[in-house]
C-alpha cells in the first residue's frame, strides 16, 4: 500500500463522505472511538485487577485476555457496520445510474410521441422518428434485462441450462446481427478460427450475451476506422476466445475495477456517454458460473483485449 493510500485511509472525513455518512454513522469515526473506549477499559481494568490480585502474572494475563477480546468484538462490529455503509452507498450509486440511464431514452420517447401526435410530419420524417422511438425502447428494454440479470446474480437465483452447443455458430450469429453496426463504424471483422473445434456444454443464450457484451464494447470504444479480431481454438482442457481491438483502451489505474459493478473508465465516458456499467460484470460472472476463467490486458489509446476460457464438454 502506498504513502498516498495510506493517507487516503486515515482521512476519517473523506472516507464518511465517501459513504454519504454523518460523523456519527461512520464506520471509521467508531472505529476509532471504539478503539480509545478499549483503550480506556483496558486501563481501568489493570488498575482494578491489580489491586485485588497479588500476582502480576496473572494481572497481565487477564489485561491481555479481556484486550484481545475487546479488539475481536470491535472489528467484528465495525466491519459489519463498514458492509452495510457499502451497501447503502451502492444502492445509492444504482439509483443514481439507473435514474440517468432512464431519464434519457425516457425522454427521447416522449419527444419522439409528442412530435408524430402532432401530425404535421412527412411520410419520410414519420419513419425516422419512429426509428427513434424503436432505438429508445431497445435501449430502455436492454437497461431493465441488465439490472433484472444482475439482481439474479446478488439473490443467487441466475440459473443456467446445459447443452450442447458449437461456439463458432454462436459467434458466427452475433457477427451476423452487429453487421450494421460495424459497417456504420466503418470498422472491418476478422474471425480466426481452429477447424474442427469441439463442441461444449454450456447455455446458448447467456453464452452469446457474453459475446454481445464484448463485442459491443470493441465497436462502441474504436477510435474511428480499425479492426475487431477474433479468435477461437483448442486450449488445452479448454476452449478458448479471444476479441482484441485498437480502441480507447482502459487507464493502467483503473484496470482493477473494469469487472466492478456500475464501473466506467473515465476515458470511456468521453466516447459514449451512454451505459450502465453493468455489462462486464454480468460478463463475468456468466464464466464464472459456466466454470471458465475470463481477463484482459489493455493500454489506453492502444486498444483493448478480453479472452476466456471454457471447459470442454
Amino acid at each position: 500500500m502506498t504513502f498516498k493510500k495510506v493517507c487516503e485511509q486515515l482521512n476519517i472525513k473523506a472516507q464518511c463522505e465517501k459513504y454519504g455518512l454523518s460523523l456519527w454513522q461512520c464506520p471509521q469515526f467508531l472505529f476509532v472511538l471504539m478503539g480509545i473506549i478499549v483503550m480506556i477499559i483496558i486501563v481501568v481494568s489493570f488498575l482494578i485487577a491489580s489491586r485485588q490480585i497479588e500476582d502480576p502474572r496473572l494481572v497481565v494475563l487477564i489485561v491481555l485476555s479481556l484486550s484481545a477480546l475487546l479488539v475481536i468484538i470491535d472489528y467484528i462490529i465495525i466491519r459489519s457496520f463498514e458492509k452495510l455503509a457499502e451497501v447503502a452507498r451502492i444502492k445509492m450509486e444504482f439509483v443514481s445510474v439507473i435514474t440517468h440511464q432512464l431519464r434519457s431514452p425516457i425522454t427521447n420517447i416522449k419527444y419522439a410521441l409528442e412530435t408524430l401526435i402532432s401530425g404535421k410530419l412527412t411520410e419520410k420524417d414519420r419513419e425516422e422518428y419512429f426509428r427513434i422511438l424503436e432505438e429508445n425502447i431497445e435501449r430502455t428494454e436492454g437497461l431493465i434485462n441488465n439490472i433484472l440479470t444482475v439482481s439474479r446474480i446478488s439473490l443467487g437465483t441466475f440459473k443456467l441450462r446445459k447443452e450442447e452447443i458449437s461456439m463458432v455458430d454462436l459467434i458466427e450469429e452475433t457477427i451476423l446481427e452487429f453487421k450494421p453496426l460495424l459497417r456504420a463504424s466503418d470498422i472491418a471483422l476478422k474471425f480466426e478460427k481452429e477447424k474442427e473445434l469441439p463442441k461444449i456444454l454450456s447455455d446458448p443464450s447467456w453464452l452469446k450475451e457474453v459475446f454481445r457484451n464484448l463485442l459491443d464494447n470493441a465497436i462502441r470504444y474504436q477510435k474511428g476506422k480499425g479492426t475487431i479480431n477474433l479468435r477461437l481454438r483448442k486450449k488445452g482442457k479448454n476452449i478458448y476466445f479471444q476479441i482484441s481491438d485498437s480502441g480507447v483502451g482502459i487507464p493502467e489505474e483503473e484496470q482493477k475495477f473494469i469487472f466492478q459493478k456500475f464501473f466506467r473508465a473515465r476515458n470511456a465516458l468521453r466516447y459514449q456517454t451512454n451505459g450502465t456499467g453493468l455489462g462486464l460484470y454480468i460478463v463475468k460472472e456468466i464464466i464464472k458460473r459456466m466454470k471458465g476463467k475470463i481477463n484482459f490486458k489493455s493500454k489506453e489509446n492502444k486498444g483493448t483485449t478480453f479472452w476466456f476460457t471454457l471447459p470442454i464438454k
